[in-house]
């Protein structure tokens, strides 16, 4: 690696870093949508845990899916139905299909195995699904620009 290359690095992640900042952001306001629709279902509606799971999370996704592609990939965003069915189709294939399966199972590990109490459980498979979506989304999802242009 060259003194050049050295020095454009912090450039070239700058971007990404202010991506994952943006990223992160949806997340959160994402996790207090799931957890709120999680309490609602589990607690309220007595909802078996891994049903509310799955349901609050598909909730979260569609939430995430919105803001995402107008705040944190708006960058990358194209008008017209054909390419929005496209990104929300490979969002729920990707960041849908991580955050459900992937909350589920750790679900059924953390609560059914390990006995942790639903809501602390499902705060940790929420961190442990978040950096795989987000290569997901960025790489995939919404594609990079160069990608939405071809």
């Amino acid at each position: 690696m060259s003194a050049a290359d050295c020095n454009s690095l912090p450039m070239r992640l700058a971007p990404l870093g202010k991506r994952l900042l943006k990223f992160n952001l949806v997340g959160a306001l994402g996790t207090v949508v799931q957890l709120g629709a999680l309490v609602l279902l589990k607690s309220g509606l007595h909802i078996n845990y891994l049903w509310a799971t799955a349901l609050a999370v598909e909730l979260s996704v569609l939430h995430n899916f919105a803001w995402h592609e107008r705040y944190t990939w708006s960058d990358r965003f194209r008008n017209g139905w054909r390419t929005r069915l496209r990104s929300v189709a490979a969002f729920h294939l990707t960041n849908g299909f991580v955050s459900v399966i992937g909350n589920v199972f750790l679900m059924r590990v953390f609560v059914g195995r390990l006995h942790m109490q639903y809501f602390i459980a499902n705060v940790a498979a929420i961190l442990n699904c978040g950096v795989l979506n987000f290569v997901l989304a960025d790489r995939v999802a919404f594609g990079s620009a160069a990608d939405q242009r071809g």
